[in-house]
């Protein structure tokens, strides 16, 4: 049985190990009754003030960024093109906008077993993993602590070489920042042989 991540999880203050240490953790969704989860696959950091490609670069200060600026262990939702919601993990002290976001899960509680293509296909990205685990907008500053969403560590340890480190998807606005190999995956091969047995 799994234990829920601390708070001094989410106080680190070097965002890259905590979007690299995220692998294999499993982000869990409260809904009513029932609980629907799925184990993360693929991250991406986003370093505050300093990284281009953050919402709260150069220390842009908005009713949509605030949540970022507060005490790690909250979720950051944000919508997409007005129609996603996207899932971040809050880092870092109190004033400190650091986040990671979750852009993909392998289903697990809540799910009918299939294909591994089939299980991997839909919730792969950050648009379809909020829409599989129902994360919405509402869910905006929820406490990871103690809240309806929680990310469990099972002890899944993920080895180094089977993580690849690339940089970010749709950033390249970011100049020079959306070259850093600031997105974490787990191989396909390995994610197989992890959940398809």
């Amino acid at each position: 049985m799994g234990k829920p991540l601390t708070e001094n999880f989410y106080l680190n203050t070097n965002v890259l190990s905590i979007a690299r240490e995220l692998l294999g953790k499993e982000l869990m969704v409260k809904r009513g009754n029932k609980f629907l989860s799925g184990i993360i696959t693929e991250t991406e950091a986003y370093a505050g003030v300093i990284d281009r490609a953050s919402h709260a670069f150069n220390n842009k200060r908005t009713p949509r960024t605030e949540t970022m600026y507060m005490k790690g262990g909250v979720a950051y939702v944000y919508l997409c093109y007005g129609i996603h919601s996207l899932f971040n993990v809050v880092t870092n002290n109190e004033g400190i906008p650091e986040a990671v976001l979750i852009r993909s899960v392998f289903p697990a509680k809540g799910f009918d077993t299939s294909t591994f293509s089939h299980m991997k296909k839909i919730g792969n990205g950050p648009g379809r993993t909020s829409k599989l685990l129902g994360i919405m907008i509402d869910h905006n500053a929820t406490s990871l602590i103690n809240g309806n969403i929680k990310i469990i560590d099972h002890d899944m340890y993920v080895p180094d070489n089977q993580i690849v480190a690339s940089p970010r998807i749709g950033v390249d606005y970011a100049g020079e920042d959306a070259k850093l190999p600031y997105r974490f995956y787990i191989h396909d091969e390995y994610l197989q042989k992890l959940f398809m047995k």
